[in-house]
């Protein structure tokens, strides 16, 4: 079996260099926007076409991300940039946004398209539907186990790529509304705060309760290889080159030649990351979360603090240009600092004449660089003359064939319950649509037979949950064709690729975890005929007032997902709940093995109804999920929808602050 490629980020041109010396087969890197790591310095147009030819003199393939969500009037720039990466040499392009699939499918055919980790693929579904799409590379969730992979790899063509080494975003795929729910930056946009890495507060204690350990699995590389991975990826688009340098030649070192493997992991031991975990793949779940957020290397406590100087006994040797991270041990932002002049005693005593503002004796000190190797930072002659605007009249064109305008035809109202509680507190003949989304246990439970169900049957869409681990897919598949059998046929899907277990003859509605940012993306769901659609929830009003698709589902009233991760948390809290450092407070649930954080008051929206249908929308949906099951509470949210009342205590998510 063939050798993996080696794959390393690139988020300058100092890294591009060290990734080449370091031994990578590929680099991924991205332009200044529509990627997945705003802060990331990032290539101009002519910058990457010099890039792309001196990865062509060294062989090296080149990989761009265009792995965020893409708003609808961010369409015309997105051609630009396609239209741009269709002139270059460019590998492929790794997406997650189904909007930025159908532009390419269309109009620029000749790019090939990686599914980005993001597109939330985590079982051979995803794989075989991707391969059906034609795309050339899956890029799977890291959540993964070693069976699971070799499963789907034994089931799907597709190529399949994997990350090794690098830092793990606490939700599953890295798809996370916490940042947004903060503040309105979107992990899904580029821009996350990483409140993964914050304190919260559980029973008076403040803790890192989901701060993940970074993953490496350079230990399990002899699996790996037998396992027919295509690629080998190694995260960190913000590391600095020596940090891209040294751990490519690390994985050089040990794809190359497993019997080096403890040689190679000494060089790892300076990547400068956090504490590290082999994750789900080495089954180390149990040890994943560290209470200790900080990358580098731990030197020891501040022991003296003078008005210019501080002291600390080091664990390393220490140089002028090191830059050092000071952090309280209770948390909280930390402090960066340069070495321009230190002093060095005996037993390890070093002295940094430094500014001590925000320094206190006890405070933690970490070596974040060893700057033992310098890369250049330039390229020695930059390629200009690629076009990057596409002409006017073909963009006009090509925005034409997706900005198709559509709205409904009269207003319905959806509901969403979680539990089979909930079925005889519905009020049926005020609702137009009910969408049941179950656990495992309760759909087992399920009497289908019953009369309320049987009477209701052209009302209810039976909702598959959004992670289904390979060894549950056959329960699925099962579980839904004997609804069909019944008479049954409405049915919505969390993932576009569990269309492939859906009965024939049914009809198909994408919810909410199917984004559709843009009329692009409805424009493919409409093509893999998708009936019904659901707007996504981090949304804001001029996105959703810019859609000349209008005939998607609102979401009014929800308990928006924060977080969604297959990865447990340890809370003590008896009620599961805690507080973050602005006291709002938050429930830790469990359902079908994975944990899932929300916040105590719900988002209501339903105060938007008028704007809303006055601008064309009138598909709404009431998700009483997560909510105890209350006649009392559901006529509540009906008549406060129907009146266009806010709901309160709630909060209106990104929709009036808005989405970045």
């Amino acid at each position: 079996m063939s050798q993996p490629e080696l794959l390393l980020p690139a988020g300058n041109i100092e890294a591009f260099h060290a990734a080449v010396e370091g031994g990578a087969d590929a680099v991924y890197l991205g332009l200044k926007n529509f990627n997945a790591r705003e802060r990331a310095d990032n290539f101009t147009p002519d910058q990457f076409q010099t890039l792309l030819q001196e990865a062509e003199k060294r062989g090296i393939k080149v990989y761009l991300t265009l792995n965020i969500v893409i708003k609808n009037d961010e369409l015309s720039g997105l051609l630009d940039t396609l239209y741009m990466l269709s002139q270059t040499s460019v590998s492929a392009v790794i997406i997650q946004d189904w909007g930025v699939y159908d532009l390419i499918r269309l109009h620029f055919p000749k790019l090939k398209v990686h599914a980005s980790t993001q597109m939330g693929n985590h079982n051979s579904l995803g794989a075989i539907y991707s391969d059906k799409l034609g795309f050339e590379r899956v890029i799977f969730a890291r959540e993964l186990t070693t069976k699971e992979i070799s499963a789907i790899r034994n089931k799907s063509r597709v190529q399949v790529e994997m990350f090794v080494h690098g830092a793990l975003c606490y939700s599953f795929s890295g798809m996370c509304l916490f940042s947004s729910y903060l503040g309105g930056m979107s992990a899904n946009r580029g821009r996350c705060m990483q409140p993964c890495r914050r304190m919260y507060g559980d029973t008076g204690e403040k803790k890192y309760l989901f701060s993940l350990k970074d993953n490496e699995l350079i230990d399990h590389i002899p699996t790996i290889l037998k396992l027919g991975i295509s690629s080998l990826k190694i995260e960190g688009r913000l590391k600095p080159a020596e940090y891209v340098y040294r751990v490519a030649k690390a994985y050089r070192m040990a794809i190359d030649d497993p019997s080096k493997i403890d040689q190679a992991k000494k060089l790892l031991k300076y990547d400068m990351g956090r504490p590290k975990t082999s994750y789900f793949f080495g089954g180390d779940v149990g040890e994943a979360i560290t209470n200790n957020p900080s990358t580098g290397i731990f030197l020891g406590h501040v022991k003296e603090v003078q008005p210019h100087s501080f002291s600390f006994a080091s664990r390393e040797p220490l140089h002028q240009g090191n830059r050092l991270w000071i952090r309280s041990p209770k948390g909280g932002n930390r402090k960066a600092i340069k070495i321009k002049s230190l002093e060095k005693g005996s037993d390890n005593h070093v002295t940094l004449h430094e500014s001590t503002e925000k320094i206190h004796k006890g405070d933690l000190v970490y070596l974040a660089n060893l700057r033992d190797k310098k890369f250049p930072n330039r390229f020695e002659r930059q390629v200009k003359g690629i076009k990057p605007h596409m002409p006017g009249s073909p963009k006009k064109d090509n925005l034409q064939g997706v900005l198709k305008p559509q709205k409904p035809g009269k207003t319905q109202i959806f509901a969403r319950i979680d539990s089979i509680k909930w079925l005889k507190k519905i009020p049926m003949q005020e609702i137009d649509n009910l969408i049941l989304n179950l656990s495992e246990q309760e759909w087992r439970e399920l009497d289908v037979s019953t009369f309320l169900i049987k009477k209701n049957a052209h009302k209810i869409f039976f909702e598959l949950p959004r992670f289904i681990p390979e060894n549950k897919i056959g329960f699925y598949r099962s579980l839904f064709h004997g609804f069909r059998e019944q008479g049954y046929h409405n049915f919505m899907i969390s993932h576009l690729s569990q269309k492939i277990i859906i009965p024939k003859a049914s009809t198909i509605a994408s919810n909410e975890h199917v984004y559709t940012f843009n009329d692009a993306a409805i424009h493919h769901l409409r093509g893999e005929n998708i009936k019904l659609f659901a707007y996504p929830l981090e949304n804001d009003l001029d996105n959703l007032f810019s859609m000349q698709d209008k005939k998607g589902i609102v979401p009014m009233y929800f308990y928006p997902e924060l977080f969604y991760s297959r990865m447990p948390v340890k809370i003590r809290n008896p009620h599961h709940s805690f507080r973050d450092d602005k006291n709002y407070e938050f429930t830790r649930l469990k359902r079908n093995g994975m944990t899932i954080v929300v916040p105590r008051e719900p988002v209501s929206l339903t105060q938007y109804k008028g704007k809303l249908e006055a601008e064309g929308f009138g598909r709404f949906l009431i998700d009483m999920s997560y909510e105890k099951p209350s006649d009392k509470r559901f006529h509540t949210v009906l008549k406060n929808l129907k009146d266009a009342q806010q709901i309160q205590p709630s909060s209106t998510f990104n929709v009036k602050m808005g989405l970045t």
